[in-house]
């Protein structure tokens, strides 16, 4: 008789965790991997004496073990893996049972794969599961998505496992149809490759004035108790705090500055060129990586350019702390690019995102937890939130005091020649929002020059297309008009 309340396929670490986890929470789990050796490794290893945790061997075995509807869950490689799954797991399953992919999907082939589940009579979920290893076995970010009819068949199991915010509100909520889940998980990590910048920005920028890791592991364990309150600052003062068994030496100091990257953070960039979307200090974190990784070419560049030769001057604790609120700063603008993002594309795919529910979600158990979200919950609750976060109050009066600060810091960073992409990113795209008038009237102009494209006027209504036989020669013949 099938007994599991739900079954996972692919025991990588993650997988093991995760079903650990649904097994503490009191539900029975059938176990499938590819690999079927791995199955015996994990029952006899850590799923040892747990009745509960159902090994099997074949995929009509996994789906004959389980509970109707029957809740199959991937977390396998994204790509051609899921999409191989899904139809070995098709074969054997009937309408109403429900195929949940765990990975880090594009959420455009969560929107395909939805299409064609439900085209076989069934259910699909595409869920972002943040939080690592540790999230997994203690308690992820979840974030679903997918078939409506779907979830109220999983959020028991899902609310149970996932993280609990500090109110004990479950970081797992419905996003919302096809794959609003996977694009949520998606902005999530762009968000988390921008925090890592910042934070790496800081760390070079006091490294620049000749701080010792261990005094900036003291700087961001004082940094830890208060707005900056993250999981990412804590888990940078405890690498600033770590000493390398081999050399003696500090553990930063013994690692390659290149840095690498899964594709999260590229899709994020792209989605917002595909939308429309100023995601100004995401794009920069990405490529920050992509220049980190061509060390050859930067250690044969830095024999032949040259840089200014400054040291710093000047009180070195005031400019530390300047550096704190450059960082409070552009974490704010970072957050505003990623809100905005959602909501075009809530706006684009017919998605109802409740924003304040991502930010719970996304306050605890992810890599970008933190007291900030908070605020960014708070921000939405209002009856009607601000257009952009940067102009909801709190957020406002936050910039308004670190402004001063943030500008000293980009400044100082460009006197002593320490790349700073994404502070001085957040701060342009700041000094643009908060601008009436920028130059794209001139930039308008060119177009129409040379292509004929067109422009609007100042005096005229929106929508109201002029061009200008700019050259005498060119006649009134113009290309297509403009959105904008």
């Amino acid at each position: 008789m099938p007994d599991a309340d739900i079954g996972l396929i692919g025991l990588a670490v993650m997988g093991q965790n995760l079903v650990l986890n649904m097994n503490d929470k009191g539900y029975s789990v059938a176990v499938f991997n590819r690999t079927v050796s791995k199955v015996a490794d994990f029952k006899a290893g850590e799923a040892l004496h747990r009745d509960g945790i159902i090994a099997t061997h074949s995929i009509e075995e996994f789906v004959c073990a389980l509970k109707r509807p029957r809740r199959c869950m991937l977390l396998v490689k994204a790509g051609a893996a899921v999409d191989a799954f899904i139809d070995k797991l098709i074969e054997h399953l009937e309408p109403g049972d429900i195929i949940i992919d765990g990975g880090n999907s594009n959420f455009n082939d969560t929107n395909r794969r939805t299409t064609y589940v439900e085209s076989r009579g069934l259910l699909y979920i595409g869920t972002g599961v943040s939080g690592g290893e540790e999230g997994a076995r203690h308690g992820p970010s979840m974030m679903p998505g997918g078939s409506d009819a779907a979830w109220p068949h999983v959020k028991e199991i899902f609310q149970a496992v996932s993280a609990k915010s500090d109110t004990g509100e479950p970081c797992c909520d419905w996003v919302g149809r096809d794959g609003a889940g996977h694009f949520v998980k998606m902005v999530h990590n762009g968000i988390e490759y921008g925090d890592m910048q910042l934070i790496c920005e800081a760390y070079a920028m006091m490294n620049a004035i000749g701080m010792t890791p261990a005094e900036m592991h003291d700087v961001f364990a004082e940094w830890n108790e208060g707005v900056l309150d993250s999981y990412l600052i804590e888990i940078t003062r405890d690498i600033l705090g770590k000493t390398d068994d081999e050399t003696g030496k500090p553990m930063v100091d013994v690692i390659l500055d290149t840095a690498g990257q899964k594709g999260t953070g590229k899709w994020t960039g792209i989605t917002a060129l595909e939308l429309g979307q100023p995601l100004t200090l995401i794009g920069e974190a990405v490529f920050a990586r992509c220049l980190s990784a061509m060390k050859d070419q930067r250690v044969a560049a830095s024999e032949k350019l040259r840089g200014p030769k400054i040291t710093f001057k000047g009180d070195r604790g005031k400019f530390v702390d300047d550096i704190r609120q450059a960082l409070y700063a552009s974490k704010i603008v970072s957050y505003a690019q990623g809100y905005q993002l959602l909501e075009a594309a809530a706006e684009e795919y017919g998605w109802d995102l409740n924003y304040g529910g991502i930010a719970l979600m996304w306050r605890g158990g992810c890599i970008i937890r933190s007291q900030f979200l908070g605020k960014i919950r708070d921000a939405f609750k209002k009856r009607k939130p601000a257009a952009n976060l940067l102009l909801d109050p709190y957020f406002k009066s936050a910039i308004r005091k670190a402004q001063t600060a943030w500008r000293r810091t980009v400044i100082k960073a460009v006197k002593l020649g320490v790349p700073v992409p994404a502070f001085s990113a957040a701060l342009a795209y700041y000094d643009g929002y908060r601008s009436a008038r920028l130059p794209a009237n001139l930039l308008q102009a060119q177009r129409d020059y040379f292509g004929a494209h067109t422009y609007e006027r100042l005096d005229k209504p929106r929508g109201e297309f002029f061009h200008t036989n700019w050259t005498g020669t060119g006649g009134d013949i113009t290309a297509s008009t403009y959105d904008a």
